[in-house]
């Protein structure tokens, strides 16, 4: 019998050693797990996104002339809105609504009869002198930024307009516009009183 133990002793030494292994295995592997970690994470708070504005003055025919802020991409027809909107006696073809508004800008609405003022501007000694626009603008001579204060006349059409005369030379009537592209018969009688040729 001991020689039978001394003979298998090595392969029972293997075979509780591979039973221990095996059953510790088992006991881990059906072990229940342990809570799982929470991980709290805070948003971090944005900052606050501050609106871009720019400063209008209104003046002329309007309700309440003053100067307003208003949001960058704001349109004349918004800062008219701001000053409680223009006037029975306001003169309005002149102006285009839909125009966007420039920081420090000044827009004036006339009154019925009355010709458009330029804000004044300092001569050298300080002394302030006052210009005035003519009431009607000569589309052979005007520039993109005169030609986009008309009704219905945007920056990209002001530049059509200017590019058209540069390639064919002066207009002859007022008629003429209506031959840059975008111009009809329908947007020609908005500007037909604001426009000249000369």
């Amino acid at each position: 019998m001991d020689d039978l133990l001394a003979r298998y002793r090595p392969y029972l030494m293997m075979l509780v050693l591979f039973i221990g292994t095996l059953a510790g295995t088992i006991f881990l592997l059906r072990r229940p797990d342990a809570s799982p970690t929470v991980t709290m994470i805070t948003a971090t708070p944005r900052p606050t996104a501050t609106t871009a504005s720019i400063i209008v003055d209104v003046r002329g025919a309007v309700n309440q002339p003053g100067v307003y802020t208003l949001p960058i991409g704001s349109r004349v027809q918004d800062a008219l809105a701001r000053a409680g909107d223009v006037t029975s006696n306001a003169d309005t073809r002149a102006l285009n609504l839909a125009r966007r508004l420039n920081d420090g800008e000044q827009l004036y609405v006339p009154r019925q009869g009355e010709t458009t003022p330029i804000p004044t501007a300092s001569t050298a000694r300080g002394v302030p002198t006052a210009t005035r626009v003519p009431s009607k603008i000569n589309i052979n001579t005007a520039t993109v930024a005169e030609l986009d204060t008309l009704p219905g006349i945007g920056p990209a059409l002001a530049q059509r307009i200017v590019d058209y005369r540069t390639q064919n030379g002066d207009f002859k009537t007022i008629e003429d516009i209506k031959k840059v592209r975008g111009i009809g018969d329908a947007l020609f009688n908005q500007i037909k009183d604001l426009i000249t040729v000369q």
